[in-house]
C-alpha cells in the first residue's frame, strides 16, 4: 500500500471539500491515486461541496473592506443557506477574506468564468486571432493556441479562479469549498464591486515650468 502524505490528503480535501479522514481513507483505498480517490469519494457521496452545490442560498452577508489609506474599497455579497451560518464567525471570516481578495486583484471583474458575457469572450478571441505571432501558423494550430490563451485570459477575470492571497497553493474556489466542508452548507459568492479612488476621472495635469514662464512673460 502506498504511503499517504499529508500534502496529498490536503490536496484531495481542497479539491473535493471532503473531511481529512475521508480523504486519507480514499487515497489509501486507491494506492494514492488522486483521480481514483476523487471518484471513490463521489461514489460514497462524501464530496460535501458537490452534494450541497444545488441547495438554495438565500441567506448570507454583505461585507466591506477598505484598504489602508482609503484608496481602495470593496463590497461583497456571499450567500449561505441559513441565518445560523450567516452569523457564524468562520463565515464572517470567509467573507472578509474574499473582500480582501477582491481588493488585491485589480484585473478581476466577474465571480466566475460562466458569468463573463459572450461578447467579451468573442472580443478576446478576435484580439488573440489577430496577433502577429500566429500569422504564419495553420488555421487549426492557431485555433488551439488561441483557445488556450482565451481560457487563461478568462480565468484572469474570474474571482474564484484566483490563487488565494493567503495561501497560493489553493484557489478562491477551493477556499469556499473548505468553508462548505467546515460549515456544512452550500456557500456561493454572489457579487462584488471594487472602488478605486479617482477611477474614471480625467485628471488635469499642469506643467509648473510652463505656468511660471507664462507668468514671467506677462510682466
Amino acid at each position: 500500500m502506498a504511503e499517504i502524505s499529508a500534502k496529498a490528503v490536503k490536496e484531495l480535501r481542497d479539491k473535493t471539500g471532503a473531511g481529512m479522514m475521508d480523504c486519507k481513507k480514499a487515497l489509501a483505498e486507491n494506492d494514492g491515486d488522486m483521480t481514483k480517490a476523487t471518484e471513490w469519494l463521489r461514489q460514497k457521496g462524501i464530496t460535501s461541496a458537490e452534494k450541497k452545490a444545488g441547495r438554495v442560498t438565500a441567506e448570507g452577508l454583505v461585507d466591506s473592506y477598505i484598504h489602508t489609506g482609503g484608496r481602495i474599497g470593496v463590497l461583497v455579497e456571499v450567500n449561505c443557506q441559513t441565518d445560523f451560518v450567516a452569523r457564524n464567525e468562520a463565515f464572517h471570516a470567509l467573507v472578509r477574506n474574499i473582500a480582501m481578495q477582491v481588493a488585491a486583484c485589480p484585473n478581476v471583474e466577474y465571480v466566475k468564468v460562466a458569468d463573463i458575457p459572450a461578447e467579451i469572450v468573442e472580443k478576446e478571441k478576435a484580439i488573440e486571432m489577430g496577433r502577429d505571432d500566429l500569422a504564419s501558423k495553420p488555421q487549426n494550430i492557431r485555433e488551439k493556441i488561441v483557445q488556450g490563451r482565451i481560457e487563461k485570459r478568462l480565468k484572469e477575470l474570474s474571482l474564484i479562479d484566483q490563487p488565494y492571497i493567503r495561501d497560493q497553493n489553493i484557489t478562491v474556489e477551493e477556499l469556499v469549498k473548505q468553508a462548505i466542508a467546515q460549515l456544512g452548507e452550500n456557500i456561493q459568492v454572489r457579487r462584488f464591486v471594487r472602488f478605486v479612488l479617482g477611477e474614471g476621472i480625467e485628471k488635469q495635469e499642469s506643467n509648473f515650468a510652463e505656468e511660471v514662464a507664462a507668468q514671467m512673460g506677462s510682466k
